[in-house]
């Protein structure tokens, strides 16, 4: 896996909030839809709603919606809210000293993957992951 499972969790939590812009969804209809451990996603909603990605509101008909538009939300701004890119910049096999110039025996290849990654994760948003989705499911329906 190339993130965490805070991050898969949280991509599922936008993908439905990005589905239903008509006002807050409770972060326990939120677990049960996306199938979540609400317990889990409560903590990660807050997190994303403190980093500006969302807006929570309190009291009965409280709930999380998207702070911004989903195609403003890029992946790579979902994983370093959740788990920051340090994990990326990090040497591959764990050597305290690792950079082009005292490489590692992994640290071409591993520069190569971890720069692919990180463009993706930047390329790509919460709306294009909703938008592959519903592909998806208009296939298999």
């Amino acid at each position: 896996m190339i993130y965490s499972q805070a991050s898969e969790y949280a991509f599922r939590a936008l993908i439905e909030l990005a589905g239903h812009r008509d006002g807050p969804i409770p972060a326990a209809r939120l677990a049960e839809a996306a199938q979540i451990p609400q317990y889990f996603l409560a903590k990660i909603l807050q997190q994303l709603a403190r980093q500006g990605m969302l807006r929570s509101y309190r009291g009965p008909r409280g709930g999380f919606t998207l702070a911004r538009g989903p195609e403003e939300i890029s992946l790579l701004g979902v994983v370093d809210a959740l788990e920051g890119i340090t994990r990326y910049k990090r040497c591959a096999v764990g050597l305290a000293e690792c950079s082009d110039e005292m490489p590692c025996p992994m640290h071409e290849s591993w520069k190569g993957l971890r720069n692919q990654v990180l463009a993706y994760l930047e390329d790509r948003t919460v709306a294009d992951l909703a938008e592959a989705l519903k592909r998806k499911q208009e296939l298999l329906t």
